[in-house]
């Protein structure tokens, strides 16, 4: 085991994985950039409230395993709970890697107080996160993990436990069940009718204004769920440039509550259908690759990724609403860019409202993610 110590480990690091599942046919390979930008500390917000540390595996001179190990700062002033995290978890299907990384990630951790692990996180509450326990058998969406059916295994044995289980649901829009959403609009067509609640796209001519509204409603949203942490101002930064270029305007949707934005709803098509086979480089000619399939090979998949209801209106019938409005809006959307099939990720397993909503119109599970613990 070898801490990264310059950007020839850097480089190791990052290509590990291109190395371990370039014959599956469900791993899609992420642009190799974002991968080194994950960990840049100038370039990632992360490190303004975090520290990491950042291990390789090897065996016979070859590297065979990654893992980081992080203390975010945030999470701590947020939870109080002594929890570190480990992330990047890539390896071999061998127990006695999964041992060593675990290892140095562990005693990482306790040297720095904490009295608990949690992951994968690669590196925070608000990236990747989790490991995949069911639905091997499809690519992930875009901004969706995936790790091959071991890994699962190799952390138990290592001791970890279930801590949490994030569940991503799809529905073809050929078998949306309508009559939910029709009896939903029924009840809420008063309520139309009388001003009270709208629904309105993002504005692409303010872009950057209109994301930042909808992550100011995610962060208010979310602060009572497991595990949230706030989106920072340059973490939203960050999210806004690299959504810039590939966000369809209607794939923002904000529902208005007299006149005032309640809610928000983010999808975005599933760009893992056009960089499957870009090997995670863009130079010297992918990005032109890239650039045309944007226009003329769109994807015909899409991911609901960020719903989210102001407080003063959660748990309320007008939440509902709301909500019913967005979902409808979005559907209406998918269905002019030709999208076929939506997947609505990640979604908590004790979120029980947003789970029957997504059965309600049909749509079913699809892939289990686990996030595991353990005492240190």
């Amino acid at each position: 085991m070898t801490a990264l110590r310059g950007r020839r480990d850097r480089d190791r690091f990052v290509d590990l994985p291109y190395r371990l599942h370039r014959d599956d046919p469900n791993w899609v390979p992420p642009l190799r950039r974002d991968m080194h930008r994950l960990l840049d500390r100038r370039r990632n917000p992360f490190f303004d409230h975090g520290e990491a540390c950042f291990w390789l595996a090897w065996r016979d001179g070859v590297p065979v395993g990654r893992i980081s190990a992080q203390v975010n700062h945030l999470h701590l002033e947020t939870h109080r709970d002594e929890t570190g995290n480990f992330g990047l978890l890539e390896a071999i299907d061998d127990q006695a890697v999964f041992t060593a990384l675990q290892r140095a990630a562990e005693n990482w951790l306790r040297e720095r107080g904490m009295r608990r692990i949690l992951g994968p996180y690669s590196l925070s509450m608000n990236d990747d996160i989790g490991v995949l326990v069911s639905g091997f058998e499809t690519p992930p969406m875009v901004g969706m993990p995936y790790t091959p059916p071991y890994y699962a295994d190799r952390l138990v044995a290592e001791g970890y436990a279930k801590a949490k289980d994030l569940h991503a649901l799809r529905v073809t829009l050929a078998d949306i069940v309508t009559r939910h959403l029709h009896q939903l609009e029924r009840v809420t067509a008063r309520l139309r009718a009388e001003g009270r609640i709208a629904v309105r796209p993002l504005d692409p001519a303010r872009f950057a204004e209109e994301m930042q509204l909808a992550l100011d409603i995610y962060n208010e949203a979310w602060t009572q769920n497991w595990g949230f942490l706030p989106v920072t101002e340059r973490e939203a930064k960050q999210i806004i440039d690299q959504l810039a270029p590939v966000l369809p305007p209607q794939s923002v949707v904000f529902a208005l509550a007299d006149g005032e934005p309640a809610a928000m709803l983010v999808a975005l098509p599933n760009l893992n259908e056009i960089l499957s086979d870009l090997g995670g480089r863009l130079f010297p000619i992918n990005w032109l690759k890239l650039l045309w399939r944007l226009h003329f090979r769109k994807p015909r998949t899409a991911r609901v990724m960020l719903t989210g209801v102001r407080q003063r209106y959660r748990r309320s019938a007008l939440s509902m609403a709301l909500v019913t409005l967005m979902l409808g809006e979005i559907l209406d959307a998918a269905r002019r860019a030709n999208i076929e099939m939506v997947e609505f990720s990640w979604i908590l397993e004790d979120n029980k409202p947003s789970l029957e909503g997504c059965h309600a119109i049909g749509a079913q599970l699809d892939k289990l993610y686990r996030i595991y613990s353990k005492a240190l």
